[in-house]
């Protein structure tokens, strides 16, 4: 007979070494995910869809049809975990997006990168599988905002290095033509660097998952774990229980022993349907506070880079009308200037979930400080149409603090809806499935800001008036600010050990 080989990770400690390697497993899609925004609009432009003022809004479908299709599959994926195991959904994941990314890689119409993206997007529920995993991995409330402040973190190191990868490496030929000649195949498929590059490093990811990572869920641990100290003795039981992870059921050295303590018993229908009910009020509140609070979050990653880019209009010509809506065009800034300010962006983020987040959210409270944050958004956005009017020698600190006050608020809250979002799951049992649940709720949003954005844009282009689509995330963002108070925290759920040994 042979036994599995107990885990040496003690469940009291922060599991630092296990959330490195998911923070690696983690940091390869961010990287393939962004890498694709500096070059959006130009692919598009390339490909010839539609006219030129309308790229924005083509662009938006082609990074959101990933979204579309996570969505669909969200859902799934997070039950396939409950059932299966965390690690082989979230390889399986890692898998998809590699294969999307050489599929659009070497696109050579826009239809084939778009089946590229949907493909990526329905092979992947690594958001859901790497929150559910390290909500298992952490045990103790006291190490949560700093664990959930880590994926966050990845996240932002991708988002730096992502699109600059995307801006660098897209279309070799043209920006380094000595090294990527004509009639090489770079210059046949402009955006095939870029994306083998992003390919690699997801090989890299898989192959490190698949030897270093831990399965994490309840019912695959190693069935006897007990720590090096346990005392045993003839006493012990040799037969283990369902709970013998953490101590056996049954000492007869307890002073217990043999005696009834009172105690409230459930039946078991209710602990049943009270461990699997994913759609009651207290998840569906959380869940609609992310969707929210993605959609827009979504709409100003997007905007930003169209924004900046985009021909300025003279400022002069701007202080000359009446008009207050006027806000023609953008900052006219270079790809290259746009690709510097979105690395910035990201250590700006890095800070703020390094420095500023753990602190803050042990000092002001996680719910508190949700509501604090949730409040304060609408201001990133309207902020943003005032760059036109600044002049340009100032142009660039202001840039600077715009993206401050949003990577301020924006990299707070998304922490914090994942830790609200574990504390309303009822039963761990089905703790992939709400993740579930709320990645595709978060991937519908996704899907659909980019295109109505770009559309707002558009639109406001038309009538000299840019600011519409800042306003229209704006807006998006007081619903959020007014739906945040129906967001309860109730005390912390009781793990069925506490509740079992409760005298």
């Amino acid at each position: 007979m042979t036994l599995k080989t107990p885990s040496r990770r003690d469940p009291e400690k922060f599991p630092a070494f296990q959330l490195f390697i998911l923070a690696i497993v983690r940091l390869a899609e961010p990287i393939a995910l962004t890498s694709i925004f500096p070059y959006a609009w130009a692919l598009i432009k390339r490909y010839q869809i539609g006219n030129e003022e309308d790229a924005s809004f083509y662009a938006g479908l082609l990074i959101s049809s990933f979204a579309l299709a996570e969505a669909l599959m969200g859902m799934y994926w997070g039950g396939l975990s409950d059932r299966i195991g965390r690690k082989p959904v979230l390889l399986l994941g890692c898998v998809g997006t590699m294969f999307s990314m050489i599929m659009v890689g070497f696109a050579y119409n826009i239809w084939i990168a778009l089946a590229g993206r949907v493909i990526g997007g329905l092979l992947n529920g690594n958001i859901a599988v790497i929150q559910t995993m390290v909500g298992e991995l952490v045990t103790k409330p006291e190490h949560e905002p700093k664990a959930y402040s880590i994926m966050p973190f990845v996240w932002s190191v991708g988002t730096i290095i992502g699109p600059m990868i995307g801006g660098l490496f897209a279309d070799p030929h043209e920006s380094y033509p000595h090294l990527f000649p004509t009639g090489s195949l770079f210059q046949r498929f402009p955006y095939l660097l870029p994306n083998l590059i992003c390919a690699a490093l997801l090989l890299v990811s898989i192959t490190m998952g698949y030897f270093l990572l831990e399965e994490t869920h309840p019912d695959m641990q190693p069935r006897i774990s007990l720590p090096d100290h346990t005392f045993l003795s003839e006493n012990t039981p040799l037969i283990e229980t369902s709970d013998a992870i953490k101590r056996p059921a049954v000492d007869m050295r307890d002073e217990n022993y043999g005696t009834m303590r009172d105690r409230d018993i459930k039946e078991p229908k209710d602990i049943e349907k009270q461990n699997t009910n994913i759609f009651s009020k207290r998840i569906m509140a959380v869940v609609v506070s992310l969707s929210i609070f993605t959609y827009h979050s979504m709409t100003y990653d997007h905007l930003m880079p169209i924004f900046f880019e985009d021909d300025r209009v003279p400022i002069h010509a701007l202080f000359g009308t009446v008009n207050p809506l006027y806000s023609p065009g953008g900052l006219g800034l270079s790809l290259q200037a746009v690709g510097m300010i979105l690395a910035v962006q990201g250590i700006i983020a890095l800070v703020v979930q390094a420095v500023i987040f753990p602190p803050l959210a042990e000092r002001i409270g996680v719910h508190r400080l949700f509501i604090i944050v949730t409040v304060l958004h609408p201001i990133a956005y309207m902020i943003v149409p005032g760059l036109l009017y600044v002049p340009d020698q100032l142009l660039y600190p202001a840039v600077y603090f715009c993206l401050g006050v949003r990577n301020f608020l924006s990299i707070i809250l998304y922490p914090l809806l994942l830790i609200l979002i574990k504390e309303a799951t009822p039963s761990p049992s089905v703790l992939g499935k709400v993740n579930g649940l709320a990645a595709s709720a978060g991937a519908a949003c996704r899907m659909i800001a980019p295109p109505v954005a770009g559309y707002l844009y558009a639109m406001g282009k038309r009538v000299d008036c840019t600011a519409l689509a800042w306003w229209g995330s704006a807006l998006v963002a007081v619903f959020g600010a007014v739906q945040c108070f129906s967001v309860k925290r109730y005390p912390a759920r009781k793990t069925e050990e506490e509740e079992r040994f409760e005298p």
